[in-house]
């Protein structure tokens, strides 16, 4: 057995580590490179939130339904593809000369986010026919998600870095050069499992799910280039309009999508909700710290004006806050209540948001504010999936795990477009009063209290909710699905854990 478990780690898991460590690096490397990106495309700094709006919004339909295929066709197979589409928008995005290109190789880089899913289903793929297969599933997905966070801070660093010292497309050739030889390690070291699985995709639900996304997208991206018009209005309604046609029909799906059914649950659309709202800030507010870290205060007077090198240290900093509200968020709410925990942690995001309005005049305020807000954001990502999975029927916790995360994503992408929007609007001009690149004071105040604004309103849905949702041990089951390690967000285009699912029992069909 002690051989066995062996060949499993240092075999599979360790191929995989190098995967998840590539996926960390992907997740935390272009941050502080963000308004050197902007001044060789020649947009304005708020234009940098479209590329995250892309790929949160290609993440968050691709990712349930790559998961998917993955279970019908092979893992390893799914996980191949993800791997070559991501390697090629990698490099695309360290030539692309204009920005249109630059934001579609962007979203089609958001592939590797169903790595995570992908890779845990092919460790316990490997593991269900040995005894112990459970525990060593889960030591494996720890292994593998350690190799996640230890990618995302060293992506962070050596970003800044490498940013000062290389040309700009060189530095960008690097994680597109580590994702092609993480292809070549899952080719030459992870073999089939041979485990198909039943079903089909949702493939009507999901068509409705992404024109109604790509219509409301598409005219909030309009507002960027003509402002509010009727085509504007037009097109966000219809995509509000696809959306209520899409639960219906969703409801009447035998394999959907999105289980409406469950979902409307009294004990668990609030946590989805919140998981909704969470994800304006988590997800969505990655870009404008970068930028306004970058922005130079000499010349429009305001931001911090740091280089890529020292934007990497609060881009750190604020990863290691994450971490550390993941890990005590178990302690904790053994000592109180999971419940007690949520609403504490949604304050601190509220509060750290809220508190940048007045306190970002210098990098120990930014700091400061920035390491309370990851704090509560690094509890909320640990505690969510756990709430939803206590509040859901006991065969579908791990699709409500994945559904808070789904809707984080979702909740990002428009985040990301609608800050877009606010820093475009209020032209920030030089001292000499020529206009500048960079965003609006007035939008970065918008989006501070746009981002504390919902961590209060969710955390008034925590309080308002039925205590049934949490009538589980959420800490116990945070430890038993490895929640914790595994939800932990790293600032940039999305959160890889967006359909983080359960291992399945022996017994269950895959």
């Amino acid at each position: 057995m002690t051989r066995s478990r062996t060949a499993l780690a240092g075999g599979v898991v360790g191929a995989l580590v190098v995967v998840e460590g590539v996926s960390g690096v992907l997740q935390g490397y272009y941050t502080p490179l963000f308004t050197d990106i902007a001044r060789h495309l020649e947009i304005n700094d708020a234009d940098i939130n479209w590329f995250e709006a892309a790929q949160l919004l290609l993440s968050s339909i691709a990712v349930p339904v790559l998961a998917r295929l993955g279970d019908m066709v092979g893992h390893r197979k799914v996980l191949i593809a993800s791997l070559i589409l991501t390697m090629i928008a990698s490099f695309a995005i360290a030539f692309a000369p204009t920005f249109p290109l630059f934001v579609t190789a962007w979203a089609l880089q958001g592939f590797y986010v169903v790595w995570l899913p992908l890779n845990v289903a092919i460790i316990f793929s490997r593991a269900r026919s040995r005894p112990d297969g459970a525990a060593l599933t889960r030591k494996g997905a720890g292994i593998i998600v350690v190799a996640l966070q230890a990618g995302a801070i060293f992506g962070a660093l050596a970003g800044g870095q490498l940013g000062g010292i290389l040309p700009l497309w060189a530095a960008l050739c690097v994680p597109a050069v580590l994702v092609s030889v993480a292809l070549i390690v899952v080719i030459a070291k992870v073999p089939d499992t041979g485990q198909r699985g039943e079903g089909t995709i949702d493939t009507r639900g999901t068509s409705i799910l992404t024109i109604a996304l790509l219509a409301i997208m598409g005219g909030l991206s309009l507002v960027r280039v003509d402002g509010i018009t009727l085509w504007v209005v037009a097109m966000v309604l219809i995509g509000i309009a696809l959306l209520w046609v899409f639960v219906k029909v969703e409801a009447r799906t035998e394999h959907p999508l999105v289980d409406i059914t469950m979902l409307r649950s009294p004990a668990l659309w609030p946590v989805v909700v919140t998981a909704g709202l969470f994800g304006v800030s988590v997800l969505g507010a990655q870009g404008p710290l970068s930028t306004f870290a970058r922005t130079d205060p000499t010349e429009v007077g305001y931001g911090l004006g740091l280089n890529s090198a020292t934007a990497s240290y609060l881009i750190g900093a604020y990863v290691l806050s994450l971490l550390m509200g993941a890990a005590v968020f178990a302690k904790i709410s053994t000592m109180t209540s999971p419940r007690l925990v949520l609403i504490g942690a949604s304050g601190l995001v509220g509060t750290g948001y809220l508190a940048l309005i007045p306190f970002h005049d210098t990098f120990a305020m930014v700091l400061g504010c920035m390491v309370i807000a990851g704090v509560g954001s690094g509890a909320l990502v640990a505690a969510l999936p756990a709430a939803a999975a206590a509040a859901a029927p006991p065969q579908h916790t791990g699709v409500a795990a994945g559904l808070t995360n789904t809707t984080k994503t979702i909740g990002g992408a428009f985040a990301s477009a609608a800050f877009a929007i606010a820093l475009s609007t209020g032209v920030a001009v030089t001292a000499t009063g020529a206009a500048s690149t960079a965003g609006s004071m007035s939008g970065y105040i918008a989006v501070w209290a746009i981002c504390g604004g919902t961590a209060l309103v969710a955390m008034a849905f925590l309080f308002a909710m039925p205590k049934v949702a949490f009538s589980s041990s959420a800490d116990a089951l945070v430890a038993e699905a490895g929640v914790p390690a595994a939800g932990v967000p790293i600032p940039g285009p999305t959160s890889e854990v967006a359909d983080y699912r359960e291992p399945r029992s022996e017994e269950e069909p895959r």
